[in-house]
């Protein structure tokens, strides 16, 4: 685990909500998502001011083009001071971006499977796979490609542990780093996620990051929200010490 593993997906309509809730925040949040909802409200402007503000940003635009647009929309991501960007995990999209990244200090994650997927969805989009088989492809060409990490929800956490150190395109002295989304505390709404687990678990698990949106974001109080997932999480740490 990370000394701070949350990050705040800042999944609302406009820059003005998006600043509203880094106020109301403070200096409890260092690291925040920006996604295509706020991204195409707010455009490359809305990460120019939180990484001016010193808050570190994962950009999550999940690019999946050819190689020549990848490549070079990841050298605008970089040129932004983002910290993390996500691609999708074919070995063409993520050899791109780790071109387009060039010298800069910005980590490339592929993302596996959509937390709101399950086999029932895989099998009508015409996968021949399960979610844990397909997790396991994506896996693989990471390790391959040499990218940062992967995306993958926390109920996946633990058997995607296992599979990196199994892994026969596993490469000494090469760590994927695991940013886990579809973390909700228990009895907290689910949303449109399928597969989610509690902050304790995911870590427990081998989450490095922690993706919390609407738990935080839509709360009556956002600031009480977060003390209450990072109370839980010091907790679980006690407890496991």
């Amino acid at each position: 685990m990370t000394d701070d593993p949350v990050i705040i997906a800042l999944d609302v309509e406009s820059a003005a909500e998006a600043q509203d809730l880094v106020r109301q925040l403070g200096p409890d949040v260092s690291f925040y998502k920006v996604g295509l909802e706020l991204f195409t409200a707010a455009g490359p402007d809305i990460v120019r001011e939180l990484v001016g503000g010193g808050k570190r940003v994962f950009l999550d635009l999940k690019f999946h083009d050819i190689g020549e647009t990848v490549r070079r929309a990841t050298a605008q991501a970089a040129r932004l001071g983002a910290s993390f960007l996500t691609v999708h995990g074919q070995p063409q999209v993520m050899q791109a971006a780790l071109e387009g990244r060039a010298e800069h200090d910005l980590r490339i994650f592929a993302v596996t499977v959509l937390t709101s997927l399950n086999d029932r969805d895989l099998e009508r989009a015409g996968y021949d796979c399960s979610v844990r088989e397909l997790l396991n492809r994506v896996v693989d060409n990471a390790l391959e490609c040499r990218v940062d990490g992967v995306v993958a929800s926390a109920l996946d956490a633990a058997a995607v542990r296992r599979h990196i150190r199994s892994s026969e395109a596993a490469k000494p002295g090469h760590e994927l780093l695991l940013i886990t989304p579809g973390v909700r505390s228990r009895g907290a709404a689910r949303g449109d996620q399928k597969r989610v687990a509690t902050p304790c678990e995911a870590l427990r698990d081998g989450a490095d990051y922690l993706v919390i949106g609407r738990q935080v974001t839509r709360a009556a109080d956002p600031h009480a929200a977060l003390i209450q997932i990072r109370d839980e999480i010091a907790a679980g740490v006690l407890h496991a010490g």
